[in-house]
């Protein structure tokens, strides 16, 4: 595990941060297992998969698959709660009741471009409705104890590049930090980042500033900080099947031992998190990516990638690094 800095890197709030780069959140990606393993890579914060607010109940137990996006390990601190939804008060209820776990900061989901999330208002569709931010970091950040974040894109669509107004607003309310993901909610994940954006953001703001999109090298950690100044990169897709980037090792710097042992070692995390062959099933997205630069037959890697059973596939991954 990397050793802390003497000094933090930056604070959200009152909460220090250790090193400047960051597991961006991802449904379906950022469990604890990943999380965990990115952060004794490198990895500064961890950021929980996104929870939906009308999935929190102000009382009685949660659902089984939320109980499981919230867990953490204590090594893992700071820990982000993020929430999505377009409902201030249900926000404020969801996070006072999730600030009962003890969470580092609570993280508003202003980023998501799924249609199902935007389309609603939420995620990325609450960049169409400035006065509602305003409101839920407002409220947010008067009520909890916890510092209050926000990840947003560059607005809407090209037309409504309403960033600048956004971040202010977040600032202006309370919000303690802002990662910008430099794209449109109508680019998706599409197009080119515009990281002069990310600069405008930094220009403008005096609390921590985090940048996103387009980091998929070493190299390109540099320049966006060069670029942006901004205190922190975070890391989304570049970081499936290359976790080491967290510890500015681009992937052909990586030896096949390496990428061996350590696919062992995310697989056991996931056997033990999801309590058995289900781990081995959400494993497969992490193991096709890590297999992405092993010349393999297309045998080897169907064999590899629906294989059912733990010993199976690790006895199959054996012959492949043999």
């Amino acid at each position: 595990m990397n050793s802390s800095p003497k000094a933090p890197t930056f604070y959200a709030g009152k909460i220090p941060v250790y090193g400047d780069l960051i597991l961006s959140p991802m449904d379906g990606f950022s469990d604890m297992p990943f999380r965990s393993l990115c952060r004794e890579l490198g990895s500064a914060m961890s950021y929980t998969e996104f929870v939906n607010a009308m999935n929190v109940p102000p009382k009685g137990d949660l659902h089984p698959n939320i109980e499981r996006k919230l867990t953490y390990l204590p090594s893992e601190r700071p820990v982000v709660y993020q929430l999505f939804d377009n409902d201030p008060d249900r926000l404020l209820e969801a996070a006072l009741r999730l600030q009962e776990r003890k969470p580092d900061i609570i993280d508003i989901n202003m980023g998501c471009s799924v249609r199902s999330v935007s389309g609603r208002g939420a995620g990325a569709g609450l960049m169409r409705t400035p006065l509602k931010i305003a409101r839920i970091f407002r409220k947010l950040s008067r009520a909890l104890d916890v510092p209050i974040t926000g990840k947003i894109r560059l607005g809407w669509d090209q037309a409504a590049r309403n960033y600048l107004l956004v971040a202010r607003i977040i600032e202006q309310n309370g919000g303690a930090l802002v990662a910008v993901h430099a794209r449109t909610r109508e680019q998706g994940y599409g197009g080119e980042a515009d990281w002069e954006a990310i600069a405008e953001v930094k220009s403008a703001l005096s609390i921590p500033v985090i940048g996103n999109g387009d980091v998929r090298t070493v190299g390109d950690i540099e320049r966006l900080k060069a670029h942006t100044g901004c205190d922190g990169v975070m890391i989304g897709r570049a970081a499936i099947g290359n976790p080491w980037i967290f510890s500015r090792l681009d992937r052909a710097q990586v030896s096949q031992e390496q990428v061996q042992l350590t696919m062992v070692d995310h697989l056991q995390r996931m056997l033990d998190f999801y309590e058995g062959d289900r781990g081995l099933v959400l494993f497969r997205k992490h193991a096709s990516r890590y297999l992405s630069e092993r010349r393999l037959t297309r045998e080897q890697r169907l064999q590899l990638l629906e294989a059912e059973r733990a010993p199976e596939f690790l006895s199959l991954l054996q012959a492949v690094y043999a």
